[in-house]
């Protein structure tokens, strides 16, 4: 099941044709997007995905984002899903037609089902390997044209990651810095769990803020943790007592094995963590 719904408000067939070929989002991934996830029919961190679609917009010089239109689209597309249960909604803002500087973005939300792949991650965990991701900790600052931090549609290297870890026999990924520091996931941030204290890296290293990291550490926060932004190492995600990867669509999911070494277990921590997480909405 798909739904599909524009900024003016009407909603349309997600099977017809509605981009044209030379949208700059489709020929150079030339745009941003989010994905939010929606439960019990109400958007999770939904003003939080707007302004990070507003971040990442004017980090490539997009119009500013409607933020309004947007909320009217995501509810519109919730009102008219047809089934129960949790489903993702994706934001996409591109900046239009090649050749047409007058030419509108196109900017659309598509409601769609959680993979089941996903749900198998949240319930059983996932292995992952790390991956030098060829950016060295203050190049955001220094270098801002490579858009470090924006969730743009060039994700190329992240999908290419993804399928490198397929080949190691592993199903996700964490990216390293050159000097060995901890980034991101292509598709997540990372949590390390010490004791009762919670640490992910900073944004400031050139990576997205994540909402539901974000989301996490109020849970956590509630439920007694400490919780830390703070540089980590490969040699700390081995040493924690709990490594998990957090995102909108797969929430907090628990990392098992990282480069083919057993991590702590952590099933209790998880459980605990994740009831946090869900305390937030309730």
């Amino acid at each position: 099941m798909r739904v599909l719904a524009f900024l003016d408000g009407t909603l349309a067939d997600p099977d017809a044709a509605h981009l044209r070929v030379t949208d700059l989002g489709l020929l150079r991934g030339d745009g941003v997007f989010e994905t939010i996830l929606v439960a019990d029919g109400e958007p999770r961190e939904l003003r939080p995905h707007l302004d990070r679609l507003a971040r990442s917009a004017a980090m490539l010089d997009l119009p500013e984002p409607d933020a309004a239109a947007w909320e009217r689209a995501v509810r519109l597309v919730i009102e008219n899903w047809p089934g129960d249960g949790e489903i993702a909604v994706k934001l996409v803002y591109t900046r239009g037609l090649e050749g047409d500087p007058a030419a509108a973005p196109t900017a659309f939300a598509l409601g769609l089902e959680i993979d089941p792949k996903v749900l198998r991650a949240r319930a059983e965990g996932v292995a992952a390997v790390t991956l030098e991701r060829g950016i060295e900790p203050g190049l955001a600052e220094r270098a801002p044209w490579l858009l470090l931090g924006a969730k743009s549609l060039s994700y190329g290297i992240n999908m290419a990651a993804l399928r490198e870890a397929d080949r190691r026999g592993a199903s996700d990924v964490i990216f390293t810095a050159t000097d060995g520091s901890v980034l991101e996931g292509p598709t997540a941030t990372v949590v390390l769990v010490r004791g009762r204290t919670l640490y992910t890296p900073p944004a400031t290293i050139g990576i997205l803020p994540g909402t539901t990291q974000a989301a996490v550490y109020r849970g956590a926060e509630l439920a007694g943790f400490t919780c830390k932004i703070e540089s980590l190492t490969v040699d700390d995600l081995h040493s924690g007592d709990g490594l998990f990867l957090a995102s909108s669509v797969r929430k907090l999911t628990r990392v098992h094995t990282l480069d083919g070494k057993t991590v702590p277990e952590a099933s209790a921590l998880h459980q605990e963590l994740s009831a946090a997480y869900e305390a937030v909405y309730a």
